[in-house]
């Protein structure tokens, strides 16, 4: 048992898992962010030039 608590002691002192796990979640939610806006931007363009060539088929 006493190994088991020197193990739990160590895995709480070790912090390079965590830093990971931090730049993990941000390079996620930013993903996310970059992903909604191009997709935002895009159905928004798309809009945009459709109705730039109706008009000019006028």
């Amino acid at each position: 048992m006493s190994d088991f608590r020197r193990l739990l002691a160590a895995l709480r002192q070790d912090e390079k898992g965590v830093t990971a796990l931090e730049y993990g979640l941000i390079a996620a939610i930013l993903g996310a962010a970059v992903i909604t806006a191009f997709t935002t931007l895009g159905t928004g363009l798309g809009t945009f030039f459709t109705s730039v060539v109706a008009k000019l088929t006028l």
